[in-house]
């Protein structure tokens, strides 16, 4: 069963890629995928009552992710529906299509080490509908906003979850994460964007805006309240859970909360149908029910692996095929683990791997040392390579429809050289540091 284990997800994620040839939506096969690989683990042996609370370990981490995820694109539709995305597109008045590209991903890069990088990117996407009007431009800006959000995401210990597990376990410091990650990160997005730099020219058509009764009834000062109220609320998140240590969905419910009661006393005098239209109970309907299904099958699925054995057998297999004992062996297995990252996603891959490595003082797995900082750009970075390796891309893939395979031709390219050009980045800085240090 370990084997068709694996032969199940294989299949599941090709459902996934060539979801429009087949005509099945990838929610669906996510959702069998991730049930099939349970169901497997049990029929090869495994001890029910085990399977059965791991599973369950498995589906409370899934659903602190599952209702963040609920939380911020209920908040984002808020905004969105009393037009307060406008007050910031209005401000980006350029229509230079490069000029418009490096607005959005130096935003998308800086805001996702404030937000986060999925919180970030489900934001970033109702700006690009209010800016671009044409499909494949604003598919091609989604591509770009998953790059930026996991570049911004990996040198901030609230930006990524990854980083955040290993600023948690001690593995690394503020201070240094930010330090020794932010030039590597911000070389990872600036490589792909100068090449497109250079291939991309003409101008963006912005859509008609559509005049509708709901928008009618909000006026400017409506507009800023929603927007700041929002806007303040998914910034409260990482500070919330820093003050409370509680997880990071507790902080999102709470904003909600709050920008819940704030539209209700707003719109409390209007006509029931308005306050319908505008409250939280009428625009939660229009929340991406579909992409929230996937995420749990798709999460499912590879908690499935790791409760297996088989991620934690391929973080092994790395180690020993190349070694930690070397900086070459360090950048070897790390460069591979976020390349895995991309696959299986980037959570339970290094929550293997923190598993396998103590922290021992004075040597390559200290805190703060070479591979815990290497790591995090890495499981960081490298989901960017395909659109269902991290939680930025499949939020962008499910709320802009984007098939696997164009991101695949289009984007993974980009994501790749954008990937190696940080990795040597960290190496040159590493040398540098160390040249420094012998001054």
């Amino acid at each position: 069963m370990y084997t068709l284990m694996i032969i199940v997800f294989i299949l599941g994620y090709a459902a996934i890629a060539f979801e429009h040839d087949l005509k099945i939506d990838k929610a669906a096969a996510a959702l069998v995928t991730g049930v099939l690989c349970w169901a497997l683990f049990i029929f090869g042996g495994a001890d029910i009552h085990e399977t059965s609370h791991a599973l369950l370990e498995h589906v409370g981490e899934i659903s602190s992710i599952l209702f963040f995820l609920l939380g911020a694109m209920t908040i984002v539709e808020v905004i969105d529906s009393h037009a307060g995305f406008t007050i910031i597109t209005d401000k980006i008045s350029t229509k230079n299509i490069v000029k418009a590209l490096w607005i959005i991903c130096l935003m998308t890069f800086f805001f996702s080490a404030i937000l986060d990088n999925l919180t970030t990117s489900i934001v970033m996407i109702s700006l690009l509908r209010k800016l671009i009007k044409n499909k494949e431009r604003r598919w091609l800006f989604a591509g770009m906003v998953v790059i930026a959000a996991n570049s911004g995401g990996a040198f901030s210990p609230i930006g990524d979850v990854t980083t955040t597990m290993l600023w948690i376990g001690g593995q690394v410091s503020v201070s240094k994460i930010i330090s020794f990650v932010f030039i590597p990160s911000l070389v990872s997005l600036l490589a792909p964007l100068i090449y497109l730099s250079w291939s991309l020219s003409g101008k963006i058509e912005r859509p008609e805006i559509k005049e509708t009764n709901e928008h009618e009834v909000v006026s400017r000062k409506d507009q800023y309240i929603v927007l700041t109220v929002g806007i303040i609320g998914l910034i409260f998140v990482p500070v919330f859970k820093t003050i409370t240590h509680l997880p990071p969905f507790m902080g999102m419910m709470f904003s909600l909360g709050i920008l819940w009661l704030v539209t209700d006393f707003m719109h409390r005098n209007k006509s029931p149908d308005i306050r319908r239209e505008l409250g939280v109970v009428g625009i939660i309907k229009k929340v991406d029910t579909p992409s929230v299904l996937f995420f749990l099958g798709i999460l499912l699925a590879v908690a499935s692996l790791q409760t297996g054995g088989q991620l934690n057998d391929i973080a092994t297999g790395l180690d020993n095929a190349f070694g930690t004992n070397s900086e070459v062996g360090i950048y070897m297995v790390g460069g591979l683990i976020g390349l895995f990252s991309a696959i299986v996603d980037n959570v339970p891959l290094v929550a293997a791997v923190m598993g396998m490595y103590e922290l021992v003082p004075e040597t390559f797995f200290a805190q703060d040392a070479l591979f815990w900082n290497f790591l995090a750009y890495c499981a960081g970075t490298g989901g960017s390579v395909l659109i269902i390796g991290s939680a930025a891309g499949v939020a962008v893939m499910g709320l802009e429809k984007i098939p696997f395979g164009w991101y695949l031709k289009k984007i993974s390219l980009l994501a790749l050289i954008g990937y190696i050009m940080g990795i040597l980045a960290y190496i040159v800085q590493g040398w540098f540091i160390t040249f420094i240090n012998s001054l």
